[in-house]
């Protein structure tokens, strides 16, 4: 952040104010709408004819579209560590981070709403969970926690993004931008008073205080669903930890991803610098680390017994069907990301976006390992069953969905970033005064002291 010092509010406001796509932008957006409208054809298939068009069956009643939910989860939980957890511990260096992490964190909480009432065959379902929910059930709960992080994340991004809507009024008035009308609506009343500011501060301060736990509530929540059955591979203590020290490693490596791209678009050297990727690589160390040791909980623990009813699931990860994958998913989700980043060349940008790429890909085909082998193996024997039902492969219809849902995740980031700041301008101004300030102290102190 030293180098704000040398840049002029003008160009500062310049750089971070929010542009025009490019032909790259406009091939980027269109690609993601033709992908989101195969899921929407597949999605209507699916509505007339039932879920019979997926492979989900009477033992794989799940299958993808909760992996995709699960991971979609995962990574909305990055804005309550970015921009919560951080802001309470002030961390000097986090103004970069913060509104990609509150984006990332809107988008997907979103698609995981949406991928619930896929699953659930009939939209109409979700109304009758609220009709006809029993407290008992943690999908009651699920349904709960999700549409309270929603609005709190709503809430926190809109909330952080008003000064800077201030001075979007200001520069889009000047330039006669279609946009000008949408942002007058959207914070017109916020003049920047001093009773103004306190209001906001304090509102954010609550809102970080509220969001940690319900951020934590929601996975935990989420994990329940699993753990409450009796099922192998899901019958476990362990589940809740597991699935969020999961959760804040895939959100910090979607930040990692989302911070090379839009430094690189652009050209945002001066605000995303080197020593923020080197402490996010850091960050994504320790929650690797983390997660690595929850994952040897819950996998050691119960090899060591190895249960009747838990050893073919574990064999079909350790060493049959599933293994390739399981092995893979380690690899590049964990044990990679550790190696590359504990030293300081791999911390670097490029290399940091790669290991953040793996990150993700990794931690989607772990929610997979998570749903699908040990729907496969039920607690209660399998008689007289069609062989089909020993086997899941996602149809294309489910494919078609789960692309199309994180194509619209995509879509919702990158129409963001086009509307608003993707790092806040009013948040930098107020680190650049902090810095000349400082500065100036750090010189009348000398000068008294040379005096």
């Amino acid at each position: 952040m030293e180098s704000l010092k040398n840049l002029s509010e003008e160009r500062i406001i310049s750089d971070l104010l929010p542009q025009k796509f490019g032909i790259r932008g406009k091939l980027w957006i269109a690609l993601l709408l033709a992908i989101c409208a195969v899921g929407a054809y597949a999605y209507i298939q699916q509505l007339r004819k039932g879920l019979a068009v997926t492979n989900m069956g009477d033992y794989v009643s799940w299958g993808i579209y909760i992996s995709n939910f699960v991971f979609f989860v995962a990574v909305s939980l990055v804005g309550s560590l970015i921009t919560a957890i951080f802001r309470l511990a002030n961390v000097p260096w986090r103004t970069p981070l913060t509104r990609i992490a509150e984006v990332i964190a809107v988008s997907n909480i979103t698609f995981a709403a949406l991928i619930i009432i896929v699953d659930m065959g009939r939209p109409e379902r979700l109304y009758y969970i609220f009709t006809h929910g029993r407290i008992q059930s943690p999908i009651l709960w699920d349904v709960i926690v999700i549409s309270t992080y929603f609005c709190m994340s709503l809430l926190l991004l809109y909330i952080t993004l008003l000064p800077d809507i201030r001075i979007m009024i200001t520069a889009t008035s000047k330039q006669k931008n279609r946009l000008a009308r949408f942002y007058r609506w959207l914070g017109g009343y916020w003049i920047g008073t001093p009773q103004q500011e306190k209001i906001r501060d304090r509102s954010i301060t609550i809102l970080c205080i509220l969001i940690i736990p319900v951020a934590f509530c929601i996975h935990t929540v989420t994990s329940w669903l699993f753990a409450t059955t009796y099922r192998p591979g899901w019958d476990s203590t362990n589940f809740g930890a597991y699935f969020v020290s999961g959760a804040f490693l895939v959100g910090a490596g979607a930040v990692a991803v989302a911070m090379y791209v839009f430094r690189r678009e652009y050209k945002l050297d001066a605000y995303i610098t080197d020593a923020h990727f080197d402490k996010v690589g850091k960050l994504i160390v320790l929650l690797a680390l983390l997660y690595l040791y929850f994952n040897v909980n819950e996998y050691l623990v119960p090899a060591f017994k190895m249960r009747k009813d838990e050893q073919a699931h574990l064999s079909g990860l350790f060493s049959g069907e599933y293994a390739p994958l399981f092995w893979f998913t380690i690899m590049i989700g964990m044990i990679i990301p550790i190696m590359v980043l504990v030293f300081r060349k791999g911390r670097r940008p490029r290399s940091l976006f790669i290991v953040g790429i793996m990150v993700v890909v990794g931690a989607w085909f772990k929610r997979y390992l998570i749903v699908t082998p040990t729907l496969l193996h039920p607690f209660l024997p399998k008689y007289d069953a069609p062989a089909r039902f020993s086997h899941y492969f996602p149809s294309w219809q489910e494919w078609a969905i789960t692309m199309g849902s994180m194509a619209g995740a995509l879509l919702i980031i990158t129409v963001l970033i086009r509307i608003f700041p993707i790092i806040s301008i009013y948040k930098t101004l107020e680190d650049k005064n902090k810095i000349v300030e400082s500065h100036e102290t750090a010189e009348s102190f000398g000068n008294v002291q040379m005096s």
